[in-house]
């Protein structure tokens, strides 16, 4: 590693040393600035890779017991968002929808095994609207219109989970979905331009997750305000 000042240079002129402290800093300042968006999307798929790996060990614990039509809804509204922001070109955005289609695969094998949920009204609905939204993007070839339908059909096809968290809590665990939170928080500090259709996904994915995540631990806090009364 280069050091920026001899150490006898100290002792004349420590005004200019400071100058050219100064001189030598600024660049690397500067040039850690610029980089900061590609490290916030380090950290975010960093961050994505390591939650289905937590909530694999989960499930193999019998910690977790995904639904199934839900993680079947995720998988297919995942591919289609990542493949609509490929056809935006979006450099911020896809880095997440791309590790969340990873992440469904995964999932989605292991719940077909060891997860809840089956062919109800509920889970057909879901499959359902998750088809419309694929039908949409192939007939008008629009990919922001197909985006905001995968958000719609995401959020449909996460009702089933939603319901069974919300009866059943100790089939999820809530580190998984903080650190989806994190992953997305991180891709909006990532983003150079805001519009509509950069942050949606990411304030979506954000909001989606936290939601379950309280589901996950309200029992817990609901208990402890008992306890205190």
């Amino acid at each position: 590693m280069s050091r920026i000042f001899p150490p006898r240079e100290w002792g004349r002129g420590s005004g200019e040393n400071l100058c050219g402290c100064i001189l030598v800093l600024k660049p690397t300042f500067y040039a850690i600035i610029l980089n900061m968006p590609s490290v916030f999307i380090i950290i975010s798929s960093l961050l994505a890779l390591i939650s289905p790996i937590v909530y694999s060990i989960a499930i193999f614990k019998g910690e977790a017991k995904p639904h199934r039509t839900t993680r079947l809804v995720l998988l297919l509204i995942t591919s289609l968002t990542t493949a609509s922001l490929f056809a935006q070109k979006n450099q911020v955005a896809i880095y997440l929808a791309g590790v969340s289609t990873i992440q469904s695969i995964m999932i989605f094998t292991l719940s077909l095994k060891r997860g809840m949920g089956g062919w109800s009204k509920t889970d057909l609905s879901c499959l359902f609207i998750a088809l419309i939204g694929i039908v949409l993007w192939k007939v008008t070839e629009n990919p922001v219109v197909a985006l905001y339908c995968a958000i719609g059909a995401d959020f449909t096809g996460m009702i089933p989970a939603l319901a069974k968290t919300y009866k059943f809590p100790k089939t999820e665990v809530w580190t998984f979905y903080l650190l989806d939170v994190f992953a997305a928080f991180f891709i909006l500090l990532a983003l150079e331009t805001w519009t509509l259709q950069e942050y949606s996904y990411p304030i979506y994915i954000m909001l989606i997750n936290l939601v379950m995540v309280i589901l996950i631990v309200r029992p817990g806090l609901v208990a402890r305000e008992v306890c205190k009364k």
